[in-house]
């Protein structure tokens, strides 16, 4: 450490991680077979379970996985990326390091000459890292990189509707790193057939995505010795318990909540009951018995038939709990009482104290209560009638070996992650300045913190708000929209007012010999007028003291063409914000908007990367050009490996300079793969990464410890007494 530095003992830690991951990232990618040391074997292409089933030593990658494990906990994608990303940062830092030495050093700094390699320099490092994230990196994305991004979610008066298609693509991509080739598709079906049954209406995307990731466990079984093809879906909630006692009952049948035992105590705790004889004994039992007896029908005379505890019961009560009809489940865990509460409402009842008669106030009602075998295990099914936006629905998930089903699980849960993130806003530390005055321009989509309408995807379409939708954020900023819809080989216009006229001399988009363009061009009565605010951005440099006022180029188009890839390709629209200018001006925090998707393929990094080479360009100070071009191209490193496989126009150098004069010349950018990514979780992932290594690059020695010490006591300490 103290001769090398944390980057080069970090980089030799991390290129042993990359050698495991990279060889399954992305579609295309191998599985990877890893033995323990108990015999057990694991086959998988989750980055995640890979690193997790890894013995490590080395503290330094101790600390990566465990960077990667708090990220997978919060996002539940980007185990791979994370290490691949990480190990080209530390790439990039060792050889910039070592070439300029006193590139990153400030002014005031000092800490220069044979003080580089000192502990002063890294952590100058790490903290130039975390100040380019939050000045530039979330400047970028709102400025630049939100032009390019869609909508998972459709256009609708009654407010954002989820796209079912879109959602599919989503998952598709998701899974297609995680799952096993022969069964990613099933997969991702059946999470999608899952996740539209449980949302009671189309706004309760994010409370469904949040009530799953929380209660996943609860709401799937795994079952082992059967297909993964026999896994389903069922309606209702299944207990993982069986019935103290069941009796059968028609019709709706009402529900009570139990947190303690229903039989009565001797005594309450505490307090104390002294017995002086054994008459007083059997006369307080019998006692006991009549009133736990007139419990039990006073619940039956209010129509409860099912009985849920999260204790355990005596005998007395389960023996006249079956004599009035009333079926006992107990000893539910806290985790499955609270998702019942979450679902119907309902709150535990306590026991009265004086009376044995009770009346309960709040009711709940289940459509059905019976017994569920699966494979000899004997499970409750409750038909619970919610009161939320979750329909409750249980998955069935089999496969022939218990690892299998684990692995599809924790696909599972971490997919819920994903979209509990996407399905929300993320904030970002940039702020913006608003003015009171109102703009308008069509067909262009502006992005604001209230209303935050994009493009979104239907039936492999990319689709717009209709023209003339107004929407005001907190300046009052009109804006009006149009609405183009991108299909398989033509622009249709997506609603009867509107016209689209075919252009009989389309603009092509250079592509290689596996793939064909088609351009149509949609005529507007008005102009189009593009806003390109790029190189005001470049010109104005956040981390100076520069008050020089930002610029704008300016350019009209009579057309807006959108080109579309052949076959299921997908598309990246133009998109630009406006600058916003007037007398009275306010500031307003920047965020991603929640649903906000890139087509995989290494979109979302090659964008990056292009918008922050031109940055650096223009960058007038050096620690922050220095870094900006560290992370730009290490952003190429997923890129390079998903392309690796592929030859001559598919190739990632082809790929690459194709996307560079796509977006030189202002033109959409498509993309040959299928399949969406959350903007939220890359950017997430970006930001966790520079994290660790900020971490990494502050740590100055590193001890070995071959074991624990010992604890030594007095030989009268507390403990031992």
């Amino acid at each position: 450490m103290a001769a090398g530095g944390p980057v080069q003992a970090a980089l030799q830690v991390a290129q042993a991680l990359e050698t495991i991951l990279s060889g399954c990232v992305g579609p295309e990618g191998r599985q990877v077979l890893c033995t323990k040391p108990t015999g057990e074997v694991l086959l998988s292409r989750d980055g995640g379970r890979l690193l997790a089933a890894l013995h490590l030593e080395h503290p330094l990658a101790r600390v990566m996985v465990a960077c990667v494990s708090s990220h997978l906990r919060k996002t539940g994608d980007g185990a791979k990326t994370f290490i691949i990303f990480l190990c080209h940062l530390l790439r990039g830092l060792h050889a910039a390091t070592d070439k300029e030495k006193d590139s990153l050093i400030s002014k005031h700094s000092h800490t220069q000459g044979r003080h580089w390699k000192t502990c002063c320099r890294w952590k100058f490092i790490s903290q130039a890292l975390l100040r380019f994230q939050t000045q530039v990196l979330d400047r970028v994305v709102d400025q630049c990189l939100s032009r390019h991004f869609l909508s998972i979610f459709s256009s609708s008066t009654k407010g954002r509707r989820l796209c079912r298609s879109s959602f599919q693509l989503l998952l598709e991509a998701y899974f297609g790193g995680r799952v096993g080739r022969n069964n990613h598709s099933f997969i991702s079906q059946l999470m999608c057939d899952y996740f539209f049954q449980c949302m009671a209406c189309e706004s309760g995307c994010e409370e469904v995505s949040e009530l799953v990731d929380d209660c996943f466990v609860e709401l799937n079984i795994g079952v082992t010795g059967l297909p993964v093809s026999d896994s389903r879906i069922l309606a209702g909630l299944v207990l993982h318990r069986d019935f103290s006692v069941y009796c059968p009952a028609d019709g709706d049948i009402r529900i009570a909540f139990v947190t303690e035992t229903i039989q009565p105590l001797f005594s309450s705790s505490g307090s104390e009951f002294i017995l002086n004889s054994e008459a007083q004994f059997q006369t307080s039992q019998f006692w006991i018995m009549e009133r736990t007896k007139a419990i039990m029908k006073s619940l039956q005379s209010q129509n409860v038939k099912l009985l849920l505890s999260s204790v355990k019961q005596p005998d007395l009560v389960i023996y006249y709990a079956g004599l009035n009809g009333i079926s006992v489940v107990e000893c539910l865990s806290s985790e499955e009482m609270s998702l019942i509460q979450r679902i119907i409402g309902l709150s535990p009842f306590v026991l009265p104290q004086a009376s044995s008669q009770y009346e309960i106030s709040s009711a709940a009602l289940v459509k059905f209560c019976k017994p569920l075998i699966l494979r000899s295990k004997r499970y409750v099914h409750l038909g619970l009638i919610s009161t939320c936006s979750f329909i409750p629905h249980c998955m069935v998930l089999c496969a022939p070996v218990q690892g299998l089903v684990e692995q599809h699980e924790g696909a599972l849960h971490g997919a819920f992650k994903m979209l509990r993130q996407l399905f929300k806003d993320l904030d970002l530390s940039y702020t913006t300045q608003t003015s009171g005055q109102n703009y308008t321009s069509s067909p262009l989509i502006y992005k604001n913190r209230e209303s935050n309408q994009l493009p979104e995807i239907v039936s492999g379409s990319i689709q717009r708000p209709p023209q003339g939708t107004v929407e005001k954020n907190e300046g009052e900023l009109a804006k009006t929209h149009t609405y183009l819809k991108v299909h398989s080989n033509l622009v249709v216009p997506s609603v009867g007012s509107e016209t689209c006229i075919s252009c009989s001399t389309p603009k092509v988009i250079p592509a290689d010999t596996h793939q064909t363009d088609e351009t149509r061009r949609c005529l507007s009565a008005n102009k189009t007028r593009i806003i390109d605010d790029r190189d005001s951005f470049i010109e104005s440099d956040p981390t100076t003291e520069s008050t020089a006022e930002n610029t704008r180029v300016e350019a009209s188009y009579e057309n807006l063409s959108i080109t579309k890839m052949a076959g299921k390709g997908s598309m990246l629209p133009v998109r630009c914000k406006p600058l916003e200018m007037g007398a009275s001006q306010s500031y307003s925090f920047s965020s991603i908007p929640a649903g906000c998707v890139l087509p995989v393929g290494g979109n979302f990094e090659i964008l990056l990367h292009y918008y922050l080479l031109n940055y650096v360009k223009k960058c007038q100070q050096s620690e922050a050009a220095m870094v900006g071009m560290i992370i730009a191209n290490a952003l190429l490193g997923i890129p390079r490996i998903l392309y690796k496989s592929r030859k001559g126009n598919r190739s990632f150098p082809q790929v690459y300079v194709r996307a560079l004069h796509v977006l030189q010349t202002n033109q959409p950018m498509g993309s040959s793969q299928t399949g969406l990514e959350s903007v939220s979780g890359k950017y997430q992932l970006l930001t966790s990464v520079l994290h660790c290594l900020a971490k990494i690059l502050t740590i100055d020695l590193v001890i070995s410890i071959k074991r624990q010490p010992q604890e030594i006591y007095d030989q009268e300490s507390e403990e031992e007494l």
